[in-house]
């Protein structure tokens, strides 16, 4: 398994844990909307995040849906896709880049953000430190630059 597609199935790992007793006592099908900052996902990842699911115990349209979005035309339309996610409503979003995770952070503050592959999340913005991102964004980095292991205010 590639990197980017352990990522994936470990971001599904996340998200869907906490869900999984709510889950199961209420019925309810939860949304989940993945903003992608390109016009298409690779189909292994795809496979990988529905495996991680599908591992975790959570049926496809009995537990879960997923709504996915894709951006190839730049920042402007990720914003227009984060905003229909919004409204859908979608429970969750799962954002692959820094892009996308900055569009989903403008369109709400309520709904949970899973970062996929962001780069330095904390230099970003969108977390103050790894440990305790605060807010509603969470998830995993595959760039840890110093300021972020170490705090954006330590001298080297």
């Amino acid at each position: 398994m590639d990197r980017r597609a352990f990522i994936t199935m470990l971001s599904g790992s996340i998200f869907a844990a906490p869900l999984a007793v709510e889950a199961q006592q209420t019925g309810k099908v939860w949304r989940i909307g993945y903003l992608a900052s390109g016009p298409s996902l690779d189909p292994r990842l795809q496979k990988a995040l529905e495996d991680g699911l599908r591992e975790l115990g959570y049926v496809p349209g009995r537990q879960y849906s997923i709504e996915y979005r894709f951006s190839p035309g730049g920042v402007e339309t990720l914003r227009q896709l984060a905003a229909e996610l919004v409204q859908l409503p979608v429970d969750l979003i799962i954002a692959d880049t820094n892009p996308a995770v900055a569009a989903a952070r403008q369109a709400t503050v309520a709904i949970p953000i899973i970062m996929a592959v962001p780069a330095n999340p904390v230099g970003a913005g969108f977390v103050q430190n790894l440990a305790r991102p605060g807010g509603n964004v969470t998830g995993l980095t595959a760039d840890p630059a110093p300021e972020t292991i170490m705090g954006s205010n330590s001298r080297f």
